[in-house]
């Protein structure tokens, strides 16, 4: 699989690796109290999210709201690659963090 330059972000190290026009993103902490280092402590490895490219993120983000999905995110913030993300509350996706994000 070929490599995928990323840039760091939210206390992280990315690597990406391109599996057939899937990007796959490995993560690993830069210190213990990052938010991948407090997860890694608390539940060992494993898949951390998965994250959606969405064709309209504040459009996808209202919807959500309106179906009554509790969202971390309110409004977008910029994450890794200076990508507008909003994260949904694995309370309202079977335990599974769920980044969006725009493409």
């Amino acid at each position: 699989m070929p490599e995928v330059e990323l840039s760091d972000s939210d206390g992280a190290r990315i690597a990406g690796v391109d599996a057939d026009g899937t990007l796959v993103e490995l993560l690993e902490p830069e210190s213990q109290d990052s938010p991948i280092g407090k997860f890694l402590a608390k539940r060992g490895p494993g898949i951390h999210h998965i994250c959606f490219a969405v064709g309209d993120l504040d459009a996808t983000l209202a919807r959500c709201k309106k179906a009554g999905i509790r969202l971390i995110d309110e409004e977008p913030r910029i994450g890794a690659e200076g990508k507008r993300i909003a994260f949904l509350h694995p309370a309202s996706t079977a335990g599974i963090l769920v980044e969006l994000t725009d493409p």
